[in-house]
């Protein structure tokens, strides 16, 4: 895997998600209680995600209202076994770095 600059830390305000698309992948980083990478990408029908209401550490889908756990990728509700693929975020001075 390889560390990529995704984002300046101001990007993303706290309590709130943002995506981002590097390398043919679309990401979301969420900030709540630092800084959390995963899949930009509902099971559902491929909707984005970033742009969910976010509750401790669920994020709630903006199309149809599945929920996400945005530390794990687990989907919490509708089908088991179900989660999406999560990244190691790493914050240094100058910015927001996830290894995929």
């Amino acid at each position: 895997m390889t560390w990529k600059k995704i984002a300046e830390k101001s990007e993303i305000s706290a309590g709130k998600g943002k995506a981002f698309k590097i390398d043919g992948k679309q990401i979301a980083i969420f900030n709540q209680d630092g800084y959390h990478a995963l899949d930009d990408l509902c099971v559902h029908q491929d909707g984005s995600i970033s742009s969910g209401k976010i509750d401790g550490d669920i994020v709630e889908c903006p199309l149809h209202f599945w929920h996400y756990n945005f530390k794990t990728g687990e989907l919490k509700d509708y089908i088991k076994d179900v989660k999406l693929q999560t990244y190691p975020v790493e914050i240094k001075e100058d910015g927001i770095y996830v290894d995929f």
